[in-house]
């Protein structure tokens, strides 16, 4: 049976859901913590506002604080819609796109013995806030989600191809392109950690990373063990 013309498309979209699922622990973390929160303090409330004595200034900060989370919850969910593909896409700068995907891969990355390692010209100080990317790197490209896919496909792809890794290196090339490059340790660490990793039937293997590039529009560069691309589709 002959492949349909679509076949590429449908293989790209399987990519993305991978990805997606790959990320989906953090996304929960993110809109759950806020609800223990909140939970908690209107347990809290409830104790205050039935004792004898009513304590206005402490229900004033509880309700600040279920007000704050609810904020942080909000925020959350409607980050979901920065996976969605689309014509109005956001931009984002390259520092951003490095914070954000390094944010969502980080846990499960060193569960598995894996470092990330960010170049510090595009690593905000763990003190800074989101605002500090852009004087890291004031440029935003156009396509927030695609170029989220694209860069959580090349960390997957070095994660699932290299072996015994120990580390993934994010760093910037020119002005406008990020290279990935994968480090194996052949120490005993780093093989008992290989054998501890569970087998992953949906690995990101090189033909599965250049459909999703293809489809999004990207040119990539990759060996085994490199990856480079631009930020800039075409």
């Amino acid at each position: 049976m002959k492949s349909s013309p679509g076949a590429r498309s449908w293989i790209a979209a399987g990519v993305r859901h991978e990805l997606l699922t790959r990320a989906l622990p953090a996304l929960r973390h993110d809109m759950s913590a806020p609800i223990s929160v909140m939970r908690m303090g209107l347990l809290m409330l409830k104790r205050q506002v039935t004792a004898p004595t009513i304590d206005a200034v402490a229900c004033q900060e509880r309700v600040a604080l279920i007000d704050s989370q609810i904020g942080e919850l909000v925020s959350a969910v409607r980050s979901l819609r920065d996976w969605e593909l689309s014509t109005t896409e956001e931009a984002i700068t390259r520092a951003a796109l490095v914070r954000q995907c390094v944010a969502l891969m980080r846990p499960a990355f060193d569960l598995q013995g894996i470092r990330i390692e960010v170049d510090a010209s595009i690593a905000p100080a763990p003190s800074d806030t989101p605002e500090s990317d852009a004087a890291l790197d004031p440029t935003a490209w156009p396509s927030g989600a695609a170029l989220r896919y694209l860069l959580l496909g090349a960390m997957g792809f070095l994660q699932d191809s290299v072996e015994r890794i120990s580390a993934i290196q994010i760093s910037p090339e020119g002005q406008g392109s990020l290279r990935l490059a994968a480090v194996a340790e052949g120490t005993e660490d780093a093989d008992a950690m290989a054998e501890h990793r569970a087998p992953r039937k949906l690995a990101i293997d090189a033909v599965a990373l250049q459909s999703l590039a293809d489809d999004l529009g990207y040119t990539l560069a990759f060996e085994r063990d490199t990856v480079r691309f631009n930020l800039a589709a075409g």
